[in-house]
């Protein structure tokens, strides 16, 4: 797993948006599936959670996080009819499909920090762990949200001071 190391103190820029205002925001709560799941099980949880990807444990694991599986690791699966094991993708287990090879962030790290990440990866979901635990997930929703609203915020500031004649 590849962890990004934390932003916080690091020549951050004050003022600057982090992720755990993010969390703050949306909340901690984290859907999670076993690895040992089946991926059929892990699709039923996408659906009635409405999320578009899963943090894997393990529970033979000590590490917060084992993976992460996410539509598109299902949608392929479907798609690879020649794969190992060439059966139903959706009996096999979550670990046969999870990516493994993590981008993790911190809640200190900043958002524009994570969003750049996320597009020189080409990943939507991104755990964040402090220490040992699992403190949260964003996805690009949620840094693209989070910028939106800063960018409304400043210009709704400029129109105030531009409004009043300064």
């Amino acid at each position: 797993m590849a962890a990004v190391t934390p932003q916080a103190h690091l020549g951050q820029e004050v003022g600057q948006l982090l992720i755990e205002h993010i969390l703050h925001r949306k909340g901690a709560d984290v859907v999670t599936v076993d690895s040992q799941a089946t991926v059929a099980d892990a699709v039923a949880l996408l659906r009635e959670h409405n999320v578009g990807a899963l943090v894997v444990t393990a529970a033979e694991d000590d590490a917060p996080v084992a993976g992460i599986l996410s539509e598109r690791d299902v949608v392929r699966a479907l798609g690879d009819t020649s794969g190992p094991g060439a059966g139903d993708p959706l009996e096999q287990p979550v670990s046969a499909l999870m990516s493994t090879d993590l981008t993790t962030c911190t809640s200190g790290d900043s958002v524009d920090h994570v969003m750049r990440l996320m597009t020189d990866r080409r990943i939507r979901h991104i755990p964040v762990l402090d220490g040992d635990s699992l403190g949260g997930i964003v996805s690009i929703g949620d840094v693209v949200k989070s910028r939106i609203d800063e960018l409304e915020t400043e210009t709704s500031t400029l129109h105030d001071y531009i409004s009043s004649g300064r």
